[in-house]
């Protein structure tokens, strides 16, 4: 998904890509920005789309909040507080959330920790908790063939919650987008979603790469992993199917007999008693999906959350670079280039990739520019022996959750 900002001395009307097909494309925020979806856009590179004077028609529906939301991939129903009641996957053909429960629901807890108040949860923070169901506006604010969005607005206390829920016709994810104006002290805010899985274990990402933790508390040891960090993401699944919670800025957890819970705000006062008062802003998503998170591809769907794709606005010009070009591309499916930044000792560019699917391959990587030389390095950039270059690649072996580094020499 692209966002444009339009300047006020440019009027447009449609968009098209390379091969002049025309792309859907919707104006929001009062018509000063538009979205579309991009596709094939190269790794590490950049695609260009021209705007035309003719807009492509495409079928906008009416909708009504009260009889759900239906998009290509789910169809979404709301109780009478607008907490979900069932996420339907159209493609999978099931039920996301179990029977009779809720998905959504914003809980706040009493969060009166022992000690360190602005770091530690403890335990019994569950001993106290209430629903965020104050709702005092709920309408449909988008309805275009990009994406539908639904806009909540809720109190609790002195808070003021605002939550804008994004569908989207290409992309098989639902993303609420948050804006909260928070007020309390000592109350913990958790959204959850009680998922219809049924798995013993949930995946947490880390940097470079994911751990596992138990899903129940039959020991004393789980029973104290009650909260676990993480960063992008969370998965839970049960071989054929599963669900991935993932955030833009949010980094604790709790699963526990399929209920996915984030944890979103903190409040604590010490040693800052004004800590988390303030403005809010941060978005999660829910990615329902077939297989595990492996074939799912998660990781790539929240780098697509966290680091979305920018657009820059250029008149027609002349110039010898080409329509579309990739800095580099990978040919496996289990690594992510994780860096690519300028050498700290010399002019060359590092690049830091890692495997994260457990799996020993055979890897290999082009470049769209001449390289001149290619060096294995450690983590502080020492140079550890010559990659072997051919055809403007290199090949190396990664192993399981290897982080590998290179130092790049590219011809100038």
């Amino acid at each position: 998904m692209v966002e444009v900002n339009i300047p006020k001395d440019i009027m447009i009307i449609g968009l098209q890509d390379q091969e002049g097909k025309a792309i859907d494309i919707q104006f929001v925020d009062n018509g000063s920005k538009l979205i579309f979806f991009a596709k094939n856009v190269p790794s590490k590179g950049y695609k260009v789309y021209r705007f035309t004077s003719e807009a492509k028609i495409s079928d906008c529906k009416n909708l009504n909040i009260k009889n759900g939301i239906e998009n290509n991939f789910f169809k979404v129903s709301f109780d009478n507080d607008f907490n979900i009641t069932s996420i339907y996957d159209k493609k999978s053909e099931r039920e996301v959330l179990k029977k009779g429960t809720r998905g959504n629901v914003l809980q706040a807890f009493e969060d009166r920790p022992m000690q360190w108040e602005n770091w530690d949860i403890d335990i019994y923070y569950k001993r106290k908790m209430w629903e965020v169901n104050d709702i005092y506006n709920a309408e449909i604010i988008e309805s275009g063939p990009v994406r539908y969005c639904v806009k909540l607005e809720r109190n609790f206390c002195n808070s003021k919650i605002e939550q804008y829920i994004y569908f989207y016709k290409d992309i098989p994810r639902i993303d609420f987008k948050n804006v909260v104006d928070w007020k309390e002290k000592n109350i913990l805010l958790k959204v959850a979603f009680p998922v219809d899985i049924n798995s013993s274990k949930a995946t947490y990402e880390i940097q470079y790469g994911n751990i596992e933790r138990e899903t129940h508390n039959n020991t004393s040891w789980e029973l104290a992993k009650f909260e676990v960090c993480a960063h992008k993401w969370a998965d839970l699944s049960e071989g054929e199917y599963g669900v991935s919670l993932m955030n833009d800025c949010k980094y604790g957890y709790d699963i526990k007999d399929g209920n996915m819970r984030l944890t979103l705000i903190k409040a604590g006062t010490y040693p800052n008693p004004e800590a988390d008062l303030g403005i809010h802003e941060f978005t999660y998503s829910i990615y329902p999906h077939s297989h595990t998170w492996k074939e799912a591809n998660t990781p790539r769907m929240a780098y697509n959350l966290n680091v979305p794709m920018y657009s820059v606005i250029e008149p027609p010009h002349g110039g010898e670079l080409d329509d579309k070009m990739s800095l580099l591309r990978i040919n496996r499916d289990n690594c992510l280039v994780e860096v690519v930044k300028k050498a700290e000792k010399n002019d060359g560019v590092i690049i830091r990739i890692y495997e994260y699917k457990n799996r020993r391959e055979n890897v290999e990587i082009g470049f769209g520019i001449d390289v001149e030389s290619a060096y294995e390095c450690d983590p502080l950039e020492n140079i550890t022996s010559c990659t072997l270059k051919r055809e403007g690649t290199i090949s190396f072996e990664i192993k399981p959750y290897e982080i590998k580094t290179f130092l790049l020499n590219f011809k100038r």
